[in-house]
């Protein structure tokens, strides 16, 4: 422990334990006790519902998002010039089972019961790995820095796409706009960089009512196009899904890869436990967000059957002609609010790094008395700044960020889950 006075908002990440000194039940045990009373504690005092709400804002905005380009991209990587039945319910159908399989099932059920120290994210992961295995290992480390470098490159291509997606809606809107979409996402991404050290609570004050009037605005879309064709609701069962990946071989892979926009989230979602705690991002997941996401995508699917010709904007395409601007601008405030997911999560990220000795020492700023988690570490924030801006000038589109942004989300995602296994297996 450090004894030198330092500031309560400013201090540097301590080194964690020696897991060979240690007995290793006892360490555990211990800890994840501590970290359990640490936001029962917070939760206490700040209401489970008001933690609720900031965990929408802040944890869910990335996977919000996904409904804008996740479909589209899905239906383009099938090849169809018109899509059709077995297109359009092998993908609701692929899609609802990843929202169900992935998020809820892996990260919700399970992962975020996998904590250390109240602290979530693939090195939280590896640290509880490595205490239950009672040994340092080479591949297993490898595997966690592997994951942590592709979570990176996750927290810099989220903002990127999530802006730029919703900014190039404007010229459905206006189309003299196009030549100012690039110089737009770039203002929009410096503001939102540069309000983080205000820290995560007061960026959710904020942030929260407006995602909730995202989800609700979601799932009214979806139940409004329902009606057109509502036989989508047989997309529930995952015989569609295994029968367009049978009948479409060339094109699986490459449509899987799309599916994986959907759940871009979730590894933010396990990222930023530290932030709010366990129970009030579980209880905002089943209660709002999965069924407002589940609803706009079979949505988008009735719509398209309904009207084939708004296939490549399906999503803007739920909105009426009248309600096209209103939706435009509260889906650049929703790609905003997206990109705050893997921010705080690259914070989480970074501290745990410099806890295990990955990182050097980084000024760590604890902007919230309730929650331990809630930091802001500026050299981060930064730096992740200018990757975001490079990445917005260097592909210039989210279509062209796509498969970037797949291969960083499923990558991750695998190694997250291996060490998982490997958790589950030595507990």
């Amino acid at each position: 422990m450090i004894h030198d006075p330092i500031p309560r908002d400013v201090q540097p990440a301590l080194p964690l334990l020696d897991d060979e000194a240690l007995d290793i039940a006892d360490y555990l045990k211990s800890e994840q006790e501590a970290a359990s009373d640490i936001h029962d504690d917070a939760t206490h005092r700040q209401g489970l519902a008001a933690l609720s709400l900031g965990a929408i804002g802040v944890v869910y905005g990335d996977i919000g998002t996904s409904p804008i380009y996740a479909f589209r991209e899905a239906l383009r990587a099938t090849g169809a010039a018109v899509p059709g039945q077995a297109e359009v319910l092998g993908i609701l159908s692929l899609l609802i089972w990843t929202l169900i399989l992935v998020v809820t099932v892996k990260y919700v059920f399970f992962l975020l019961r996998a904590d250390n120290r109240g602290e979530g994210g693939i090195l939280a992961l590896y640290t509880l790995v490595r205490l239950a295995t009672g040994r340092r290992s080479v591949p297993v480390l490898l595997l966690a820095l592997g994951g942590a470098a592709l979570f990176a490159g996750d927290a810099a291509i989220t903002p990127a796409i999530s802006v730029l997606s919703a900014v190039e809606g404007m010229e459905l809107v206006l189309p003299a706009l196009e030549p100012w979409v690039l110089g737009v996402t770039m203002g929009i991404l410096v503001a939102l960089f540069a309000v983080q050290r205000t820290g995560t609570a007061r960026v959710a004050l904020f942030f929260g009512p407006a995602c909730v009037l995202w989800f609700l605005t979601l799932a009214g879309l979806g139940l409004w196009h329902l009606g057109e064709t509502p036989a989508v609701l047989r997309a529930f069962s995952p015989v569609w899904g295994v029968e367009f990946l049978l009948d479409h071989p060339g094109v699986a892979f490459v449509v899987l890869g799309a599916i994986f926009l959907a759940v871009t989230g979730g590894e933010a979602l396990y990222a930023d436990m530290g932030h709010f705690g366990r129970r009030p991002i579980m209880l905002a997941w089943l209660a709002l967000v999965l069924p407002a996401l589940v609803l706009n995508y079979l949505g988008q699917g009735a719509m398209v059957l309904a009207h084939p010709e708004r296939a490549e904007e399906s999503f803007f395409g739920l909105a009426p002609e009248a309600g096209l601007p209103v939706l435009v601008m509260l889906a650049t405030a929703a790609t905003v609010i997206a990109s705050q997911a893997v921010i705080s999560g690259a914070f989480s990220m970074a501290r745990g790094a410099v806890q295990l000795g990955f990182l050097p020492r980084l000024r760590i700023r604890h902007t919230a008395e309730g929650q331990s988690g809630q930091i802001y570490i500026g050299a981060v924030n930064w730096l992740l700044l200018w990757g975001v801006l490079w990445l917005v000038l260097a592909f210039g589109s989210s279509s062209a960020l796509a498969s970037a942004y797949g291969i960083a989300v499923t990558g991750t995602m695998v190694l997250t889950t291996i060490l998982g296994a490997l958790y589950l297996v030595r507990t």
